[in-house]
Formats: structure tokens, sequence, C-alpha cells
């Protein structure tokens, strides 16, 4: 007698779009590990120049996506503009429920992930480091190139970035129940990464890996089919009164 293994159910299946983040996230990876080369000059010279007058105020306002308020108050404008993850009826476990809280379980997952590795791993922040006398990417972790003598823990957390792990945990929930917006989406998780290094807060490297655990975190919450949104359609617009219709006949 033979036995066969049988066969996983198909919940555990990895979905296409869960596949696609997973992908990105690999070649986020190679980013950020290629991006320690270039930590030091970059960091050095967003420390040395700082963006005047509005356009500084404008990058400054780019870390909103990644903020975990801001991420926040755009999941409750997704649910208040978005009828379909409402639920009707109350103590119903509906599908749009079931989807909104996989967008916000999406959205943190991958920022909590960040927390417990910035709790291992010291590497200290661009705007806490003495960047003139480092020679190597390497010397950026651990507290040995510290500018204080009394620092701050948060000036220990550089690796990776929570603010683009958050953004790109947002823009992948968004783009999964609205796909025809990813490009804005994924602009918006850019421009978050890129103010974080613009504004001292991180290297390259930290918003690259801390954008692929963001993914990654995203990819595990948002699995099964990928829903579609459904708006209501105006009254009086798509219906024609039955004593109107008459009328025409």
């Amino acid at each position: 007698m033979t036995f066969s293994p049988r066969p996983l159910p198909s919940r555990l299946s990895a979905t296409p779009y869960q596949l696609g983040l997973l992908g990105v996230a690999t070649m986020l990876v190679l980013v950020g590990s290629a991006a320690f080369f270039i930590d030091l000059p970059v960091a050095a010279w967003c420390k040395s120049h700082r963006l005047p007058g509005e356009l500084g105020r404008l990058i400054n306002l780019l870390e909103i996506s990644g903020h975990s308020l801001g991420a926040a108050l755009a999941l409750i404008a997704a649910l208040t503009l978005d009828h379909s993850l409402r639920v009707p009826l109350p103590g119903r476990w509906q599908a749009g429920e079931r989807a909104f809280t996989r967008m916000l379980a999406a959205t943190y997952f991958g920022g909590l992930i960040v927390d417990l590795i910035k709790v291992s791993v010291a590497r200290v922040r661009p705007r806490a480091a003495d960047l003139a006398g480092v020679g190597s990417w390497l010397a950026t972790f651990g507290e040995g190139t510290l500018a204080t003598e009394a620092p701050r823990l948060v000036d220990l957390m550089s690796f990776p970035s929570g603010h683009s792990a958050v953004a790109a945990g947002l823009a992948a929930a968004l783009a999964w129940r609205y796909p025809h917006g990813l490009p804005l989406f994924a602009v918006l998780a850019v421009a978050t990464a890129v103010q974080r290094v613009v504004s001292s807060a991180h290297y390259p490297s930290d918003t690259a890996f801390g954008a692929a655990v963001g993914l990654v975190g995203a990819a595990c919450c948002l699995g099964g089919p990928r829903p579609a949104a459904r708006w209501p359609a105006p009254r009086g617009r798509d219906t024609i009164p039955r004593s109107m219709e008459q009328s025409r006949r």
C-alpha cells in the first residue's frame, strides 16, 4: 500500500499579488545591500546641505504616509469613502470587515517587525553621528560614531527605517484594494523614503531594508482573493421610473 502526500489547502498558497510583493522586497534587499557603499557620502551631503524654504517644508510633509498617525488617517479615509468596507448589518463578519482588517494589519505588521530589529541592532543615525571621521559604513553600527556623550536611545535606532516600512505596507494595502492607484501609492512610499534620507534620520540602506520588511509584512497579511471595491450607483442616473418608461413607449 502506498501513501501519497495530502495536498496543502489552497489558503496556504500565495496569490500572485503576494508573490509580487515578495519579489519587490527581494529587489529592495539587493538595492539596500548595494546602498551600504553610498550611505556615508549621501548622509554627509544631506547633513551639510539643508533644503531652503518651501522646498524643505514640502520634503518634511512627505513623511506623512510613513507616520503611524498619517497611515491611520489614510485608512480612515478609505473606510469613510469606500462603502463596501463597512458592514451594513451589525454583528456580522462581512467581506468588507475582513478586507479592512487585512489592510490594517498589512500597514503596520512590517513596522512592528522593524521595531524588533531596531532593538536588536544598534546603528547611529546620520544626524547623531560624527561622519567626518568614519571610514566605513560598518562603523555606523554600534556606538563608536556618536557625536554626543549622552545620546538618546532613538539615536541608536537607525536600521532599518520604520517610516519606510509603514509607508510600504500602506502602499501595498491600498494597492491591494484599489489597483488603479498603484502608481500614486508607490510614489508616496518612495517620497517617504527620500524624506527620511534628506532629513538625516536614516541612511539610504535603512530605507531600502525598511521598505522590504514592510512589503514582506504586507504579503503575510494580504492573502486570499484580491477584492475589488464596489461603488454605489448614483440614484436616479441608472434607473428610469416606470411611468417615464411607459410614456416613452
